[in-house]
């Protein structure tokens, strides 16, 4: 890249951070911090797009360890204007992963196992795989929700999901931005399928892999007292970004607000989701379909499936 390329989308960057990301004080820091690199030969002789996103990427997550807050270089050409990842974007990637819909199960002992990888897809696009896979899980006794490789996703999509396990509709957060306004977001008030019965244990599994979405569809059933997350903290990312155009391949994105649960008072961000069950990732699976086998049978050893929940448990 040519030196005078390279300036401009270091100062865009600062530029843009500086009058869009949430919190104004930050924002300042974090856009010196990039024109004092700058000025100090940081980005000097840069090869290519690629190098010059990992090295903004980290100057920019320097100052408060925003891991939404980045220089994003793409393989394939950007349109020439600011905008979101549209529903064509997201397309050829759901079509691939099965909207999202990585695996329903019905395990031994009917504990039921809903696998949403890698992301949380617009409700446009996995809404239907999404409901299809919830219309079979219904019947089960119990559920794992393995979040494990979730990357994150669509906000509407968590409350689509959220809205299954709820009766009524759920107050989820609020969005607060850097003017002051707040936008409040509630869990799906109608499902084209019959809920979850709000008395069936819902045990979540996480891992460091878990993020942004992800997160937060685990956080909003553990703090709404609604599910049981069982695995491993989370990456820490809540804040939503907005994606700006600094170059033909690479993108700004930007927070620009964050979120706040109704129940504590805050969010996830740069702490992650913390587990009610503390275990490895890989065994979270495991210790989940044991808890949800060991409260099933205190709560009717002599259901029809006990038999064969015994046995499962056997094999654990």
């Amino acid at each position: 890249m040519r030196q005078d390329e390279i300036a401009e989308v270091v100062e865009r960057t600062a530029k843009l951070v500086a009058e869009h990301y949430v919190f104004p004080e930050v924002a300042e820091q974090v856009a010196a911090h990039l024109g004092d690199r700058l000025r100090a030969g940081r980005y000097a002789h840069v090869p290519d797009p690629r190098t010059l996103a990992e090295l903004v990427t980290e100057d920019l997550q320097s100052v408060n360890g925003d891991l939404h807050l980045r220089l994003k270089h793409h393989v394939t050409a950007l349109p020439d204007r600011d905008e979101e990842p549209d529903q064509d974007a997201w397309a050829p990637l759901a079509a691939a992963t099965m909207s999202g819909v990585a695996r329903v199960e019905r395990l031994a002992g009917n504990v039921g196992l809903l696998e949403i990888r890698p992301y949380l897809f617009p409700p446009q696009l996995g809404g239907d795989a999404m409901m299809a896979a919830l219309r079979l899980l219904v019947d089960t006794d119990a559920l794992l929700l393995d979040l494990r490789g979730n990357r994150g996703g669509s906000p509407d999509m968590a409350a689509l999901v959220c809205g299954w396990f709820f009766a009524e509709p759920a107050h989820l957060l609020t969005m607060h931005d850097r003017t002051g306004g707040a936008r409040q977001s509630w869990s799906a008030a109608y499902l084209p399928v019959p809920r979850y019965a709000v008395d069936k244990p819902v045990l979540v599994l996480t891992g460091p892999e878990t993020f942004s979405g992800g997160e937060e569809l685990a956080y909003d059933l553990q703090q709404l007292g609604r599910a049981t997350v069982v695995g491993e903290r989370t990456r820490g990312g809540a804040h939503p970004r907005t994606g700006y155009r600094a170059h033909p391949h690479l993108e700004v994105t930007v927070p620009v607000a964050r979120p706040v649960n109704p129940v504590s008072g805050t969010n996830w961000e740069g702490c992650g989701v913390a587990p009610d069950v503390p275990v490895t990732a890989a065994e979270a699976r495991d210790v989940a379909y044991r808890k949800a086998l060991e409260a099933l049978l205190a709560d009717d050893p002599r259901r029809s499936t006990a038999d064969e929940a015994r046995e499962a448990l056997a094999g654990l």
